[in-house]
């Protein structure tokens, strides 16, 4: 298991006072309902503040799990009146709680979004950290992140072992064909992109092994001589050993000479 991380503190209270401390103080006014931004702001500026804003909502699914959470657990038979009250999603909070518990805050990435957790959340703690790692020292998105997940359940990679992509050819086919490859991947219970994949190696297993041998190598000249097999070939004739071919008859100008003695 990885080691304990230090996670920095981000209060939600302090998110809105940095952006204004080091972006220009009333350029951006955060409401209910929207983003109200002033006319002198710069691109840093501009910049910098989506940065920020996207770190508070990836933050606000790590705090609204944690939570949720601590309602279930402290306030087991009112909890849910909270939520009611406050309007959130009730389900959208259990599945943000359930993601939480599965991450004690040491383990969790601040390099990585609530996304690339949530993906890899059912696995067993020690293969979360490692596809974590992955996805840190890759770069993955949190759908690269997801495939690489989905391959490993198929046994087409692991967690110590992941596979390194290349992306397919843009190809146009008809969309009646589309339909029908659509149609099989269902009666096959895969999704449609596994299985194209699983199509494909199919296909180049069963044509790779219908593989002609190679020809032969051309003969090896030894003193002007080619070797083939083991033969001498001497102008273009093979020499075999005379001791191989008992009662051997000699063509000469085109007829058999027999033995002279029987003549």
């Amino acid at each position: 298991m990885a080691a304990s991380r230090q996670v920095t503190p981000y209060p939600l209270t302090v998110a809105r006072d940095r952006v204004e401390r080091r972006t220009g103080r009333q350029q951006f006014l955060a409401t209910r309902v929207g983003l109200r931004i002033g006319s002198g702001v710069s691109f840093a500026g501009w910049e910098l503040a989506g940065r920020q804003i996207s770190r508070v909502i990836d933050s606000s699914a790590w705090c609204l799990g944690d939570w949720l959470a601590f309602g279930q657990d402290r306030y087991t038979d009112r909890y849910r009146r909270a939520v009611e009250a406050v309007g959130l999603d009730y389900q959208t909070l259990r599945n943000y709680a359930w993601v939480a518990r599965r991450f004690e805050l040491s383990r969790r990435r601040e390099t990585l979004s609530f996304q690339h957790h949530a993906e890899v959340a059912a696995l067993p703690p020690d293969e979360q950290d490692r596809w974590l790692d992955h996805a840190e020292r890759l770069g993955w998105s949190k759908a690269e992140t997801r495939r690489q997940v989905r391959m490993s359940r198929l046994g087409l990679s692991s967690a110590d072992e992941p596979v390194t992509t290349a992306a397919l050819p843009r190809i146009r086919v008809g969309s009646d064909r589309v339909e029908r490859w659509r149609a099989a991947a269902g009666y096959s219970q895969s999704e449609f992109d596994q299985w194209v994949v699983a199509t494909l190696d199919s296909a180049a297993e069963e044509q790779l092994s219908r593989v002609v041998e190679p020809p032969p190598a051309p003969p090896t000249v030894i003193d002007g001589e080619a070797v083939l097999d083991g033969e001498a070939v001497l102008d273009g004739e093979t020499a075999v050993d005379a001791e191989t071919t008992p009662d051997a008859e000699t063509a000469v100008d085109g007829e058999t000479a027999v033995d002279r003695e029987t003549a």
